[in-house]
């Protein structure tokens, strides 16, 4: 059994699911294959069982260290990024003038799923490419040539530059100031906190893409634009110049990710710096957004990634720790000991963390898919699928980051008091996986982005399409899934209800109820959506069961026959998992939506009344 992701269960939301192979009549993707796939995937899994899994204990133990101005990084991750660099496993969805493979972006997730889980070490050569992207979609020629291909043959490292001491969240309120010169450049002029990778020596230079705001633009996010500062000068045969003037004066001291250099970064100490504008200016935020939303998605494959090592390792050690006797003789003090699994509450948890994971596999893949289709439709097509994205963004990357945090804590409980010790990976998962709920904005600002912004774009058309496809689903369930359908489509109708209840009170002139309801609809959006592919996964099962159990002779209803052919054939074992994980989802998880809905819809506005001084 893996320890990172299920195969299996990525192979069935891939395949079966979404029907990845329908991509290999598009001429885009007509020379990939499926065979191709499941190879990149044998390969990177190796890689993550062999090489990046040993050096999440030893890079926490290590971490990164602050000397001088220069950051070191664990030495075992100069190899581990040698390894993944030379694979090609970094560029899979690069287009091939890029040097690229040019996969989906669902495999591209697919293939990062497998590593993710040691976030200290992805986010090194992730935020290079971010960066990276960012050029290749609004620099200029000269700055493609001159930046774009160390980037992407991981020479060179890249970072996102927003967050300075006094503004936070608020980007607005950036003082970082850029000053234009009579050769078209800039000096960049400020300070900045909270930079991942702002500083290592992983790579031979690092461009940073920095928010500033031009001398004599106005304030807030209309007046900022963003520069491409790099660590050192590039000279006009590409080989490097002097250091800029930007240094790096301190890296964070955190409770995880220790191997991942946090770090505050000075521009313009000597009025020196040299920055490119990219893109237009007063254009920053729009073109960074870019680079946030991937961000945000990776966010969201942060949280399923680091669950599912999680969940699998917990699920293993309860298959080998054996503690107490089972349920039927649990007073007989003679009786044999059992591997925990046997034990109810154990069970309780495993499969809590099962429907979670499969579920948050099942909303990521789905979301990366649909980016993958809003590129290959035209005209409405297109249209829809991309606002189906924009949508789920802030559900990916919210529900996703703290689901999968619930996970990790899970996970810790099964081992026991083994899991709060460093012996196993576990409790080094939930301190890593915490800063997924910050990073790249908090999950209070994603849930205002998804009520604030996204249930209205295009008019709601976006929101309506993906309900239309919840309906749908439901619909055409399987007439042994009719009791589940029909709490899924109770959940939808209450989602659907919730959301046109925040539009009421918009139109009244009462917004501060759909803002202090934001998060909780946030989570209640993620329920919902895990509730329709719990279903969607459970019909494709339910009816792949009935060939195998027709085929074998057995009777669904007969739960021993079943059970036993389970424990002989994979496949059986697998379908039937699918159909009990969603029942207890929808049976046990999704009939919150109700809850959820009543209790944003009430009209409670106590957050906003009680006065400050009553807080304590």
């Amino acid at each position: 059994m893996g320890l990172l992701v299920d195969r299996r269960d990525q192979a069935f939301v891939l395949y079966e699911m979404l029907g990845l192979e329908s991509f290999f009549n598009n001429p885009k993707y007509g020379d990939q294959s499926k065979d191709v796939y499941d190879m990149t995937l044998d390969l990177v899994e190796k890689i993550a069982m062999e090489e990046a899994l040993p050096q999440l204990a030893l890079g926490d133990r290590e971490g990164a260290q602050f000397r001088e101005g220069n950051v070191i990084v664990p030495e075992g991750f100069k190899k581990l990024h040698a390894i993944m660099n030379e694979s090609g496993l970094f560029l899979l969805h690069q287009p091939p003038e890029h040097g690229g493979m040019g996969f989906p972006y669902v495999m591209d997730i697919a293939v990062r799923e497998h590593t993710v889980f040691n976030m200290a070490f992805t986010l090194y050569p992730e935020a290079a490419l971010g960066a990276a992207d960012l050029i290749a979609t609004f620099g200029t020629d000269e700055q493609k040539e001159k930046y774009m291909a160390p980037m992407l043959a991981g020479k060179w490292g890249g970072t996102m530059v927003l967050t300075e001491p006094a503004a936070g969240s608020d980007v607005g309120a950036l003082k970082t100031k850029a000053i234009p010169q009579p050769d078209g450049s800039y000096r960049i002029k400020g300070s900045k906190i909270f930079i991942t990778a702002g500083e290592n020596d992983l790579f031979e230079n690092i461009v940073h893409p920095v928010l500033a705001r031009i001398e004599g633009d106005p304030e807030g996010t209309g007046g900022i634009s963003i520069f491409l500062v790099p660590k050192y000068h590039v000279n006009a045969d590409g080989s490097l110049g002097e250091r800029n003037d930007m240094c790096a004066t301190g890296i964070e001291h955190k409770m995880g990710l220790k191997a991942s250099a946090t770090c505050s970064l000075s521009f313009g100490d000597r009025s020196e710096c040299y920055g490119e504008l990219l893109g237009e200016p007063r254009n920053g935020m729009r073109i960074m957004f870019q680079m946030m939303n991937g961000a945000r998605i990776g966010m969201g494959l942060q949280g399923t990634g680091t669950a599912s090592a999680a969940y699998l390792h917990a699920l293993n050690y309860a298959k080998e720790r054996m503690q107490g006797a089972d349920l039927a003789n649990m007073s007989n003090p003679q009786a044999p000991r059992v591997p925990i699994i046997n034990h109810p509450d154990v069970r309780r948890m495993l499969l809590w963390m099962k429907s979670h994971v499969e579920g948050m596999r099942a909303l990521l893949y789905f979301s990366a898919w649909a980016d993958d289709k809003s590129k290959m439709e035209e005209g409405d097509e297109a249209r829809t699928w991309k606002g189906i994205v924009d949508l789920l963004v802030p559900v990916v990357k919210a529900y996703c980051t703290d689901v999968g945090f619930k996970v990790t804590e899970q996970a810790i409980q099964i081992y026991g008091g083994y899991g709060y010790t460093q012996e196993y990976p576990v409790e080094q998962l939930m301190r890593d996986l915490k800063i997924g709920s910050i990073y790249e904005g908090t999950n209070g600002i994603q849930s205002l982005d998804l009520v604030g912004r996204k249930l209205s774009l295009d008019n709601g058309k976006p929101f309506a399409a993906l309900v239309a496809k919840m309906r749908e689903t439901v619909a055409d369930a399987d007439e042994s899934l009719q009791q589940l359908a029909a709490i899924v489509g109770d959940a939808v109708a209450t989602l659907e209800d919730t959301a046109r209840f925040f539009a009421d009170c918009h139109q009244q002139g009462k917004p501060q109820n759909p803002i202090i309801k934001a998060y909780p609809f946030l989570n209640l959006f993620g329920n919902v959506s895990l509730g329709w592919f719990h279903l969607w996964q459970a019909d494709l099962a339910a009816k792949q069961l009935a060939g195998i159990y027709a085929d074998a002779g057995v009777e669904a209803t007969d739960t021993a026959a079943t059970h036993g052919l389970a424990a002989d054939n994979a496949e059986a074992a697998f379908y039937l998992g699918k159909v009990k994980s969603a029942t207890y989802y929808i049976r046990n998880i999704l009939p919150e939506a109700k809850m959820q809905g009543e209790l944003i819809q009430n009209g409670d506005l106590s957050i906003l009344e009680i006065p400050d001084a009553s807080f304590g």
